[in-house]
């Protein structure tokens, strides 16, 4: 009889085992966040934005569907949630190097050699299905943004290059600021090439400092 339910106690406390095992081996917030988003930007990479699907995505991360759904309710969201990882994940910088035209001139260099072929598509593709949901790439790319931290360079360029006299703070207005990333960012979606140096000195000596030069 002894032997019986120390036979059984042990199945119990083996049962046991392995339910508390499986519950501290369950991934939440913030690491199940990061290994769903891991496994998404594989998706991208591997099939593209046509053949992103939620249910691939599950699987690859060892999920279910409907925790992917309470997260992110389309492929869009979660594409873009992605994207916004991978771009958080791959920060540019630009150190001090004395000169706003240089600096901005290696901005548009960095955000250019980001911009590889594969994301650029992946950008296209994705624009049905943000129509659908009446949104498009400016909504997204604000998404994107609010969820990079320190993630605007223009902004600390600007600052340095008032501090050192290069430029007038009162010229620069939203669309001024924005303008050397907006051409930079048209001319390699338009054709799917990096800036060539050409470009990026007219756009930066040609184009923005005479509009913010003192």
């Amino acid at each position: 009889m002894i032997g019986i339910n120390s036979s059984i106690g042990c199945r119990v406390n083996l049962k046991w085992g392995t339910m508390n095992t499986d519950k501290a081996g369950r991934r939440r917030g913030t690491q199940l966040e990061d290994a769903i988003l891991d496994a998404g930007w594989a998706e991208l990479i591997e099939r593209g934005y046509g053949g992103l699907t939620l249910e691939g995505v599950a699987k690859r991360a060892g999920t279910s569907r409907p925790v992917l759904y309470r997260r992110w309710p389309s492929r869009t969201a979660l594409a873009t949630a992605a994207l916004a990882r991978h771009f958080a994940q791959n920060p540019i910088t630009v150190p001090d190097l004395g000169s706003v035209r240089d600096e901005i001139s290696l901005l548009l260099r960095r955000l250019s050699d980001r911009a590889r072929p594969d994301l650029i598509r992946l950008v296209f593709d994705m624009q049905k299905d943000l129509a659908d949901q009446h949104s498009n790439l400016a909504t997204m790319r604000a998404q994107i943004r609010s969820q990079i931290v320190d993630s605007d360079v223009m902004q600390t360029i600007l600052g340095r290059a008032i501090d050192r006299g290069e430029i007038a703070a009162a010229r620069l207005t939203p669309r001024i600021v924005a303008l050397p990333t907006d051409l930079a960012r048209h001319e390699v979606l338009m054709t799917f090439e990096p800036l060539s140096d050409e470009a990026i000195r007219e756009i930066v000596e040609d184009v923005f400092l005479p509009l913010v030069s003192l």
